[in-house]
């Protein structure tokens, strides 16, 4: 009967454990209690966030320097798709009153990391991120994905000419709306539309000279965002 007892309780433990993770599938409390110790933006402070996935998790972990002393507020969460970063830009980014947002997402959509995605389904929700911003005071620098020639963790999906065809939807829209584009791909791409070799380890995120690349391209791309009217 113990065992019986130890066994229905272990069960009932993972189920309850799963069932809290589903209700959180965006994981909106990941950064709650640093958004709550966050202070409001002093008079004439530019809090820039970072939204994203790995490649932004990864950014304050590979080069925290890039972030120390700036007003620059990193919120990527490894894995996650555009979906789950619309649905946790309100705590994420809105709340914490930025002067901009730079949004770096898209790759993991194409991967299926949250089930089948169109580019139509991802530039849609690209869109939302932006009007959601803008109706917020809040300008916005939209950023290319970056180039992957194959995903390390689901290895056959080709994802290299879908990115090319992504970059090419998101740069029209910023385009056609006054909205700052970020260009990372043509400065990190090989010649088969992939990541270069010398700027990550597994063809897709970033090392310490990959992003020493982007920070330049990403500062560029603020200034113009902040001297738009």
């Amino acid at each position: 009967m113990r065992i019986l007892n130890l066994a229905f309780t272990l069960f009932a433990v993972l189920f309850l454990a799963g069932f809290s993770n589903a209700q959180d599938w965006a994981n909106t409390s990941r950064f709650k209690d640093a958004n709550a110790k966050l202070p409001t933006p002093s008079s004439g402070e530019n809090r820039v966030v970072f939204m994203g996935n790995s490649i932004t998790e990864g950014w304050i972990n590979t080069d925290p320097d890039f972030f120390a002393g700036k007003a620059y507020v990193n919120r990527g969460i490894s894995g996650q798709t555009t979906p789950q970063m619309l649905v946790r830009f309100r705590p994420d980014v809105i709340n914490l009153k930025p002067a901009v947002v730079v949004i770096l997402a898209g790759t993991n959509d194409i991967a299926g990391n949250t089930g089948p995605s169109t580019l139509e389904m991802i530039l849609d929700n690209l869109v939302s991120m932006a009007e959601l911003a803008k109706a917020n005071n809040i300008k916005v620098v939209l950023s290319s994905v970056l180039p992957a020639f194959d995903y390390p963790w689901k290895p056959g999906l080709e994802p290299a000419p879908k990115i090319v065809k992504l970059n090419e939807m998101i740069k029209t829209y910023a385009e056609k709306n006054n909205i700052v584009y970020l260009d990372y791909f043509s400065s990190t791409v090989d010649e088969r539309n992939g990541l270069k070799k010398e700027l990550s380890g597994d063809g897709v995120h970033p090392n310490m000279a990959g992003y020493k690349i982007m920070e330049p391209l990403a500062e560029a791309a603020i200034k113009k965002a902040l001297s738009q009217k």
